[in-house]
Parts: C-alpha cells; structure tokens; sequence
C-alpha cells in the first residue's frame, strides 16, 4: 500500500504573513503541490490567524482536487467554521498562542467530553475527523472512544530525537500505529519530518498517509515547491518499498 502524501501549506502563508502581502498565495501552492504529486493539501487554521486565514481555507475548498484537511483547535468557532465550509477532513490539535508551532499531541484522555462534542458536531456535518495524538495507548483509546475516524501520530518527539533516542521514539511510533490499526483507527502521522527522517516513518506499515509541511516549504526555497514535493513522495516511497532480504 502506498503511503498519502499530504501537504501542509501553512508556511507559504507565513511567508506572506511576514510582508502583509497578497503573495505567495497558498492557494496556488496547493496546486503547484497537486500537479507535482501531493494526494491532499493540509492547512492549520489557528485561532490567531497567524498564517493561513479564513479566505484562504474557503477558497481551497473550492478549488482543491485531492482531499482537503483542515487542522484545527476543538472551539465552538472553529467546529462551526468547519461545518460551513465543509472541509473533507478534520484533525484536531492542540493550540497554544504563544507555541511556535504544535508542542505536542491533544490531550483526548484530559479533555475527553470536549473532544468527544466535537467529534459528533463536526461527524453530524459529514465530515470525517482525525485526532492529533502522541503515540499513547491512553489516547489512542481515548480517541477511539471519542468517535474518531482517524488518529494522526505526533512525530516530533521522534524527528528531535538522536541516536538510541530516535530509536527508542520511532518503536512507540510503531507500537501505538499497530495498536490503532488493531483496534479499528486508521493511522496518519506527522510533525518534523524531512527528507532524512521519513523513510522509517513510511515503512510503519499501519501508517496510511503522512502530513508534511515546513521541510517541503523549505526545501522548496532551494529547488522549487514542485521538486519538493516529488523529492518526498521519492523519499516516501523508498521508505514504503520492501526489503531484499
């Protein structure tokens, strides 16, 4: 099975952000990223609009061809933001103002009966939804539990790690992906992955589709986004690819 590329666009708007500009459009990112071989387009709505904004979701949602996912804090605003809009998909994260970016997974077990009203509001618009989670079998239960459809594993502790730490993060990535496999969850994961790390999240066999955002910006600035894109699906698939024995 091969694994789903999607990508984040947040950072082209962060570039945009920076100036109070119009460009670079995320808009046309997304496609340059569709063209070049991306199975979805994944932005983060943050409640301080601090890079993608509401026109920029409304106007992907019209325009994107694979799958749209829109990231985003469980509030009131934010699920009745979605249900307009009516994005394909919905993954759940923690936000905090003052982060740089996603600290960490969703707290499901903590903040069970608000995750769980979410779920339902955004499951009564037809919309899938997805949980961010740390690779925990307490939230990945809890996640089960609060009707998600889909949990997305937090891959940062892994992406920082180095040596037997990498090692020892990438077995609990593996553990809590056969563990949501197993109880019924299709399994995403995400966060920091770049070239260099990827390929061992690919080869978790579990693992359906990967979110990766800033390292593809980033290495776009020095090949271009649609070569970036082609460089990590290569990755991707490399990683996927069986073992010769």
């Amino acid at each position: 099975m091969t694994v789903r590329l999607h990508v984040n666009v947040d950072h082209v708007a962060t570039l945009r952000q920076a100036r109070g500009t119009r460009y670079p459009d995320p808009v046309a990112a997304a496609t340059v990223c569709e063209l070049a071989g991306a199975d979805g387009i994944t932005v983060h709505l943050r409640e301080d609009r601090r890079h993608i904004q509401d026109r920029d979701v409304v106007v992907l949602r019209e325009t994107v061809g694979t799958l749209l996912n829109l990231e985003m804090a469980a509030t009131d605003a934010m699920v009745a933001f979605a249900a307009r809009v009516r994005p394909d998909l919905v993954t759940l994260v923690p936000e905090k103002r003052e982060e740089r970016t996603t600290e960490g997974g969703l707290d499901v077990a903590g903040s069970f009966d608000l995750v769980r009203s979410a779920v339902a509001r955004l499951h009564d618009a037809g919309i899938v939804t997805s949980l961010f989670v740390d690779p925990s079998r307490t939230q990945i239960d809890a996640s089960r539990r609060a009707g998600a459809a889909i949990v997305e594993l937090h891959t940062g502790d892994y992406a920082n790690a180095r040596g037997a730490g990498a090692a020892t993060e990438l077995a609990r990535l593996v553990d809590g992906a056969a563990h949501a496999w197993s109880s019924g969850l299709r399994v995403a994961a995400g966060h920091g992955l770049t070239l260099r790390n990827v390929g061992a999240v690919a080869a978790i066999v579990s693992v359906e589709e990967l979110n990766i955002g800033h390292a593809i910006v980033a290495d776009s600035v020095l090949v271009g986004l649609a070569e970036a894109v082609r460089r990590m699906r290569a990755a991707i698939d490399a990683g996927r690819a069986p073992r010769s024995s």
